[in-house]
């Protein structure tokens, strides 16, 4: 795989929910997300929310991801209010799993972060399950760094945070 190769990032559509239904249930991405069905309503819902923004993203015009970034700040009780205004958190999972461990998901970190900089954004948080140990090695390869581990309503999280230079 070329370094950084270029993504495009789109909102996501109805049409897509079949495609997603389907990464949900995939064993690599079912096993750290929850029941499919219930977060795919979850994604169905942030498409028309203030908060959370759904994303496609795509790789030469494929569909290989889901991504999401959310304003802790404009979701009522979310845990990570205690972080400085002009925070985003994101979350992601590579659809398909032959294109896990390729490097894709620390690449599209970089580029999306980038992008969330330029438009403004001063910190961006990630939390993976502390035994997501992939995840975290990707994270820390877009430049993420931990700051502490965190217990939540969405259960435990290796809190990482990467902070615009």
């Amino acid at each position: 795989m070329p370094r950084d190769p270029r993504y495009h990032f789109r909102d996501v559509r109805r049409e897509d929910f079949p495609l997603l239904r389907r990464w949900l249930a995939e064993p690599h991405v079912a096993k750290w997300w929850g029941d499919p069905d219930e977060e795919l309503q979850g994604i169905e819902a942030a498409v028309t929310s203030a908060e959370t923004r759904p994303l496609i993203v795509e790789l030469n015009g494929v569909p290989v991801a889901y991504l999401q970034s959310y304003d802790p700040h404009l979701e009522p009780e979310h845990p990570y209010q205690d972080q400085p205004a002009g925070t985003l958190g994101i979350d992601i999972s590579i659809g398909e799993s032959d294109l896990t461990g390729k490097g894709h998901g620390s690449a599209i970190i970089r580029q999306f972060c980038a992008d969330l900089f330029a438009a403004g954004a001063s910190r961006i948080v990630i939390d993976p399950d502390p035994q997501n140990a992939q995840a975290i090695r990707a994270y820390g390869k877009a430049g993420f760094r931990f700051l502490e581990t965190r217990h939540s309503i969405y259960g435990p999280a290796h809190f990482m945070v990467l902070d615009k230079i």
